[in-house]
């Protein structure tokens, strides 16, 4: 899509793509961040001044660095070891939250960040965690006792099989928290990158040993990269950050928190509608609704 097309009565009838073909519609429902619809893709002479501005004072900074990963065997975690066939346990099932035993953990990453370096500084130091002693075999060191990064880490390929040969699967490690920006203004180069995720895959070897070897191919997108290549400002994933002067009535913006916006026909329905971001679908159920009430009206 390159733009959305208005009617001379302000009301939106379509949207033109980028080879120049028109889908003519009554309704327009946009899944786009809340910037790039109203800034980009709608004419700003039909949109009030002060509602760009408040799009263009939204929040999109974002501490999330993606890191795909193919490996060629299923992780064994130390705390619930793998079976001794190697089949998918319900563990492996779940989302596994890492280096996420307390919240002063959580802090020293946030503050690292803050100064413009990623959570990647090495201090040897074993893991007092009690749950973690009670259920581990074993004494667990971790690498990166300091500053080390928050790790989500799922395995889709556990629930579809054919995202990964036999034997093989496919990690998705959801991590922070790394600056859009280095310190001294640094961008992001593939040194800095391949640096970060060594990081992170240390942290990940004292949870799993055996991790680093098995890994035969990885992807790192930060920030800058998932604004590149996938249209999200700053990075966001939430097109906006899940503060509180950014959620309920104040998303996307004062008094366009459901999901119309001051261009008749024209609906938000992504990430960046109420409630925000996440895996719940209920930005695009509740514009949904919104749409099919107006629609008996047009």
């Amino acid at each position: 899509v390159s733009r959305v097309l208005l009617g001379r009565d302000g009301r939106a009838q379509g949207v033109a793509l980028r080879d120049g073909t028109e889908v003519r519609s009554r309704v327009v429902l946009s899944n786009a961040s809340p910037q790039l619809t109203f800034l980009e893709l709608t004419p700003r002479e039909q949109l009030p001044k002060d509602f760009i501005q408040r799009i263009q004072q939204i929040d999109t900074c974002s501490p999330v660095t993606k890191i795909n990963v193919a490996v060629d065997r299923l992780p064994s975690f130390l705390a619930a070891p793998n079976a001794r066939d190697d089949r998918p346990l319900p563990h492996h099932q779940c989302s596994i939250h890492l280096n996420c035993e307390s919240s002063e953990l959580l802090h020293r990453a946030f503050a690292e960040a803050s100064d413009g370096r990623p959570s990647s500084r090495y201090l040897p130091a074993p893991l007092t965690s009690g749950c973690w002693r009670r259920r581990c075999r074993g004494p667990v060191t971790l690498a990166c006792a300091r500053a080390r990064p928050m790790i989500e880490l799922c395995i889709p390929s556990v629930l579809d099989p054919g995202l990964a040969p036999r034997g093989c699967h496919v990690v998705s490690l959801f991590t922070q928290y790394t600056p859009p920006v280095l310190a001294g203004g640094r961008p992001w180069d593939q040194a800095a990158r391949d640096a970060y995720a060594d990081t992170v895959f240390d942290c990940i070897e004292a949870y799993a040993p055996g991790f680093k070897a098995s890994v035969v191919g990885r992807d790192v997108l930060t920030p800058p990269d998932l604004e590149r290549i996938f249209g999200l400002p700053g990075g966001n994933i939430f097109h906006g950050a899940m503060s509180l002067d950014q959620l309920y009535f104040a998303r996307s913006a004062p008094a366009y928190s459901g999901y119309r916006c001051p261009v008749p026909g024209l609906y938000l329905c992504g990430s960046g509608a109420h409630p925000g971001g996440g895996v719940m679908g209920a930005a695009g159920r509740n514009a949904a609704r919104v749409v099919l009430e107006d629609f008996k009206r047009l």
